[in-house]
């Protein structure tokens, strides 16, 4: 079992790193070009850097990952896929994607899309939060525990 990270632009790497380590699970972070450093990750995660295209972490992550893995995405199309694919799915916020909610927020994104095409505003995501790191810890620790348990 293996967690991946659509990382470019995941706040709680960190998180996601201390707590996989603590299980003793790999962690993938797959990131695009443009997020490039030299820094060492910890053992047991590596990196995987793709091209900068839309869509190039999404069939990365989807092209890894199996039945009984973790993805943790704030990209719905990728989350619908993990969820086809068996895998856990989180959002950095601290919800898990299900097959009960991927229909409405595909929907959701969607008709926000049609919308700023006609030229209307629609809003962004609100700031991330402390509460939201910490929303996202205690899940995370609870679909380590059932990755674990599978």
């Amino acid at each position: 079992m293996n967690i991946y990270v659509d990382a470019d632009a995941c706040p709680v790497k960190d998180i996601i790193i201390s707590e996989a380590r603590n299980e003793g699970i790999p962690v993938v972070l797959v990131t695009s070009f443009s997020h490039f450093s030299n820094a060492e990750q910890p053992s047991g995660v590596e990196t995987i850097y793709v091209d900068s295209g839309a869509e190039a972490a999404d069939y990365r992550i989807m092209g890894l990952a199996r039945t009984g893995d973790l993805i943790v995405t704030q990209d719905y199309g990728l989350a619908s896929l993990g969820l086809a694919k068996g895998c856990i799915v989180l959002h950095h916020k601290g919800y898990r994607y299900t097959n009960g909610n991927i229909d409405e927020l595909l929907q959701s994104r969607y008709l926000s899309a049609m919308a700023r095409k006609s030229g209307k505003r629609t809003k962004g995501p609100k700031p991330f939060t402390e509460e939201d790191r910490e929303k996202f810890r205690n899940l995370f620790r609870i679909a380590i525990s059932q990755m674990e348990n599978s």
